[in-house]
């Protein structure tokens, strides 16, 4: 049976298994979304600027697993969506963007909403395709969905001429693909895996560093395997939170910028680093000069242009970060080693004593709402069980420090890209994959306001997210930089003529509370998650001075950071270590 180009398109998203798709209609899209109104299998979420439906994708894919799915118009449909391309590409995230094309002939001519989506697109995708014949559609979909979630996942653009999806053509959707220029290595090379597990057993001063590409492969349970069989100290990035639990005593926190005191100076000081499905970026290592100067460095990574690209590598090892974590384990006990226990005690005791520094201390006596107060409250309320989006700012980096993830895919932000706006669209596509679970967005008042107009969307679906808003009156992490480094000249960081959060959320038919006193943020927050079936907007007007700490400055090294000061109040006296 002959189907139109269009017709063909929402079959394959059917027989993709694809549910959900996030979009916005235009005239270069309306014969793909007339199809779609002919059938309910694919459902459509329609939001209210095309930015908000790639970060509703990106929410959904970070959660699932699965690529999300965008639809969007020509020119500036599918040019609002570069934003949350480029979010997905740097956190390498599954997504399959479709965009009308105007018709072929007209490609070119400057046409009305004519852009050339390819080339706008190219820097920020993992591939691109501009359909010409509508007999390649089904393949090129099928492609471009093997595309984003195998290898190193990330975003696939599909742009399609209006005259194609009109044009007919004999359906068949392919079970399989094979692409000759396109095959991820998957398996480790077994030699290097071998010598992986001999330098790791050899190690006094180890540590196991994991980020995203973890949690993407899903190989937590082989990550706590070899963690717990050597008893090695684990440290995640912002993106690997949650692929070993954040309560486990080996955990010693999240590193970086602002991460531990213990995660940093056991980086700083290590002799053997295991850095899984992580890629060395600069928030991670300050000054490349500085990183881990007496480290070896082993690197697992499905991306081999990952590999070296920062740091100099001893073991280098490209595959499946799950099934080479599985392989090392199995040849750790192979080999019929141990680690070396008695440096293993005495590394222990010295991070045990970077521990005691207490380095995300804060004030808990002050009259005024401190952030890191509503997020540990906002953890104790949901057991730590809720699914959490954030925006990018301090508030980001107070929800990865105090809400301890003990599962992966719980935390959704973006990490690479830093995209403000991103929280509440995200939340929304995390919320239509796990309908039945608690889903928080955290974010502060001039992130909100980005994408804020999706308030309207969740009222079309009913989609009842928790916003927590940690309101400062700045943009606060631009504000704290101001303070460090540029003499507390706050150079248009301070958010004036903010709106009224509660009743603007009211506005839009949810509903809001104003929260000043911190005797009231407990009270607030179990009132409000008990309310399953509405959005509400929780504005916590918090201490304006407030600052991030741990704080690594750019350029530094792990162990010159910048603690709070009751923190360094704690800092022990450098101890005198031999370090080779």
């Amino acid at each position: 049976m002959e189907l139109t180009g269009a017709d063909i398109l929402v079959r394959c998203l059917r027989d993709e298994g694809v549910k959900y798709i996030f979009g916005y209609p235009g005239g270069a899209a309306l014969h793909i979304y007339d199809a779609l109104y002919k059938q309910d299998e694919v459902r459509h979420i329609l939001v209210r600027h095309e930015q908000g439906a790639s970060h509703a994708a990106d929410g959904y894919a970070r959660v699932t697993g699965e690529p999300g799915v965008v639809l969007v118009t020509s020119g500036p449909g599918v040019t609002n969506t570069i934003t949350g391309i480029a979010t997905a590409y740097m956190d390498s995230i599954p997504m399959v963007v479709i965009s009308g094309q105007v018709p072929s002939h007209l490609i070119g001519d400057d046409a009305f909403q004519e852009v050339d989506a390819l080339g706008v697109s190219r820097p920020c995708v993992k591939h691109n395709f501009l359909v010409r014949d509508v007999n390649d559609l089904a393949l090129t979909i099928k492609k471009a969905f093997y595309i984003a979630n195998s290898g190193k996942p990330g975003p696939v653009m599909v742009d399609i001429p209006k005259d194609v999806t009109a044009a007919v053509a004999e359906y068949h959707y392919p079970e399989t693909v094979s692409m000759r220029s396109y095959n991820p290595t998957l398996r480790g090379h077994s030699g290097q895996i071998k010598k992986a597990a001999k330098l790791l057993l050899s190690a006094k001063r180890p540590i196991i560093y994991t980020g995203g590409g973890v949690t993407t492969a899903g190989g937590e349970q082989e990550l706590r395997s070899l963690v717990r069989r050597l008893d090695y100290p684990c440290t995640n990035t912002l993106m690997g939170l949650g692929c070993f639990p954040a309560n486990d005593p080996l955990f010693i926190g999240m590193l970086g910028m602002h991460g531990t005191y213990e995660a940093n100076m056991a980086m700083h000081d290590c002799d053997v680093m295991l850095a899984v499905g992580a890629r060395f970026d600069d928030r991670i290592t300050g000054d490349l000069n500085k990183f881990a100067p007496y480290a070896k460095i082993i690197h697992i990574d499905i991306d081999p242009a990952s590999i070296g690209k920062n740091v100099r590598v001893e073991v280098p090892i490209v595959g499946d970060a799950k099934l080479v974590l599985a392989d090392l384990v199995a040849t750790i006990e192979k080999l019929e080693l141990e680690p070396n226990y008695d440096a293993l005690k005495a590394w222990w005791n010295q991070i045990n004593s970077w521990r005691s520094v207490d380095s995300l201390s804060y004030d808990r006596n002050s009259s005024k709402i401190k952030p890191q107060y509503v997020l540990e409250k906002l953890y104790e309320v949901t057991n730590g069980e809720a699914f959490v989006t954030s925006d990018v700012g301090q508030h980001q980096m107070w929800a990865a420090q105090f809400y301890r993830f003990d599962s992966p895919r719980r935390w959704v932000n973006s990490g690479g890209l830093g995209t403000m706006g991103f929280g509440l669209p995200a939340a929304m596509g995390v919320h239509l994959a796990y309908p039945d679970s608690d889903v928080v967005c955290v974010t502060g008042e001039a992130s909100i306001i980005m994408c804020i107009q999706e308030l309207s969307t969740c009222k079309q679906y009913d989609i009842p997210i928790k916003i927590i808003n940690l309101n400062n009156r700045y943009m606060g992490m631009v504000r704290q930089w101001q303070e460090f480094f540029y003499d507390r000249r706050y150079s248009h960081s301070y958010m004036d003529a903010l709106p009224d959060f509660v009743a603007l959320a009211k506005s839009f038919g949810h509903d809001g509370v104003l929260i000043e006193d911190p005797a009231d943020v407990e009270g607030a927050l179990r009132d409000t998650m008990k309310r399953k079936n509405d959005l509400v907007f929780m504005d916590f007007i918090t201490d304006q001075e407030e600052n991030v700490y741990p704080m690594i400055a750019a350029g530094s090294g792990h162990n010159e950071m910048h603690l709070s000061p009751k923190a360094e109040s704690d800092e022990p006296a450098p101890q005198e270590r031999e370090l080779a």
